[in-house]
């Protein structure tokens, strides 16, 4: 296994021949961007790199706070409808105009088939053109944190995407590819030079770019190195610059090599643990002729059996932070006189199977990806050996993100681990996204257990509309009470964000683990 290993990593590294070119930042990450579509995975390492050559109306500073991008100006004319100014000037890589028909055609493909960003279009009812520089959102009900919703909608060319057979999207539901999954073609500070997946990616500084770029970088190299050694390696080594996300037991190590450092801080990521609640039977266990996830004594039970304090001592090495809420620090709705997990206590655990007529557990599958969060993949056969503990035998099945994705986004699972950042950094996002019930026009797009309470979408709704803060805090507290005491997911932790940065390299750290090329330096 040691020479295997060996060999592994002297390919992957050999892949990095030749001396740095100048200006040049070469990226190791765990996982690949899985397409350059930017509609078509509502997923951060995919909209991270695909932002850097598509923009939004709305962006996003250092800080996090908005900042005009492709719209100069927005106001609320009405308390339904929203008029953007629409910045003039910009072309596409192209060459090409931007114009308010791309904005038009890019909100009708993103809430289209196959789109995987419906639940930031589900509650608009209408994008229509003033002039070509103008367009009004017409909400379905009052919607005054509308903007603060766009800062990961990418804005696509309608010219190019007819042209090129891409009017809809990428569908990773169906495996469905077209051109825009291995071309682009945004208004964004960077072009996308060459597109291997799976392999590399490189961009291009985009010299025509209407705005200004701080970093002098001129080429980006993306290259995804799944395995922890081989990245850590190629740091020291010096054949990458930066890695995403540096495994926890080498941080010292990297820090004390002289070459590189280590960026730590707190993500905006919680992980948590979904469950199939509306099948009659679950796909996947032993169980025939009904589901258990439909009994709360159950999903209490998987609850307390988790050793929450454990994980994060033994598997995230103290790199996070264990959470009863399913939003952390820094996003707007977060009560941390909320935030209580329910008691670790695999007695109760075991007492909750019981009462529920599983006095000998059961057998589950459960669905996990390896490489898109912090030791995913071991949260995961963390889980499995606690339920262990309380008769539940699982059936854990992990697996490279390229796969995995699709699959339970399909809702082809009956048990699964998945992270979530609010987008718009305030918990209307994930009540929205996550708690919401199900339906067709993409509220509850990312609720794969289906899980679903009308009283949580009525103070959805209200949560949306509401303007006055004390009010509206109030009724996210209410809606994520409501969550808890059914036990509506099973919230795991905040992880903490940890990138290699080699010590001639300059860039920023955001709190939602994007990371945008134009702030990059070589020195």
């Amino acid at each position: 296994m040691k020479l295997q290993h060996a060999l592994t990593t002297s390919l992957v590294l050999a892949t990095f021949s030749g001396a740095a070119l100048a200006q040049t930042v070469r990226i190791g990450n765990q996982g690949d961007a899985l397409s350059m579509d930017p509609h078509s995975l509502n997923e951060t390492t995919q909209l991270s790199v695909t932002g850097n050559v598509y923009e939004p109306l709305v962006g996003r500073d250092k800080n996090l706070a908005l900042t005009p991008a492709l719209a100069t100006a927005w106001k609320q004319v009405s308390p339904t409808v929203w008029r953007f100014e629409l910045r003039k000037g910009v072309k596409f890589h192209d060459g090409t105009p931007f114009t308010a028909d791309d904005v038009v055609f890019s909100f009708a493909r993103g809430s289209g088939e196959g789109s995987d960003m419906r639940s930031y279009t589900n509650d608009i009812k209408e994008v229509r053109k003033v002039d070509s520089h103008t367009v009004e959102f017409e909400t379905k009900a009052p919607f005054p944190i509308l903007p603060d919703v766009f800062s990961f909608f990418y804005i696509m060319s309608k010219d190019w995407s007819e042209k090129n057979s891409a009017t809809k999207p990428v569908d990773r539901r169906k495996g469905v590819e077209n051109t825009a999954s291995f071309k682009a073609n945004g208004t964004g500070p960077f072009r996308l030079r060459e597109r291997q997946p799976s392999v590399k990616t490189t961009f291009v500084r985009n010299g025509a770019y209407w705005g200004k770029i701080e970093g002098n970088v001129i080429n980006v190299e993306y290259t995804p190195i799944g395995n922890d050694a081989t990245r850590v390696a190629a740091l020291l080594s010096g054949q990458v610059d930066v890695i995403e996300p540096v495994p926890l037991q080498d941080v010292a190590r990297i820090t004390a090599s002289g070459k590189a450092r280590v960026l730590q801080g707190p993500e905006l990521r919680t992980i948590f643990l979904g469950m199939d609640q509306k099948r009659d039977e679950l796909l996947y266990s032993n169980v025939k002729g009904k589901n258990p996830f439909k009994d709360k004594r159950v999903r209490q039970a998987f609850y307390q059996a988790i050793d929450i304090n454990g994980i994060q001592r033994t598997v995230m090495r103290g790199a996070s932070r264990p959470t009863g809420l399913m939003v952390g620090p820094g996003i707007n709705g977060f009560d941390e006189a909320m935030d209580k997990r329910l008691p670790y206590d695999p007695d109760a655990a075991k007492k909750l199977l019981a009462d529920a007529g599983y006095p000998n557990g059961f057998e589950v599958s459960m669905n996990c990806p390896n490489d898109r969060y912090v030791n995913d993949s071991n949260i995961c056969q963390a889980v499995a050996a606690n339920l262990a503990r309380v008769g539940v035998k699982i059936n854990l099945q992990a697996e490279t993100k390229g796969t995995y994705f699709p699959k339970i986004l399909k809702r082809d699972t009956s048990f699964y681990l998945l992270g979530w950042t609010p987008s718009t950094y305030d918990s209307h996002n994930p009540l929205n996204a996550l708690m919401r019930c199900v339906d067709d026009k993409g509220a509850g797009q990312f609720n794969l257990g289906a899980y679903c309470n009308p009283k949580v979408d009525e103070l959805t709704l209200k949560i949306q509309s509401e303007t006055d803060k004390v009010k509206r805090n109030a009724l996210i507290k209410e809606a994520f009470t409501l969550h808890a005491d059914d036990i509506g997911h099973l919230p795991l932790h905040q992880q903490a964000l940890a990138w290699g940065v080699a010590n001639n390299v300059e860039l920023v750290q955001m709190a939602d683990n994007v990371m945008p090329f134009r702030f990059m330096a070589v020195k």
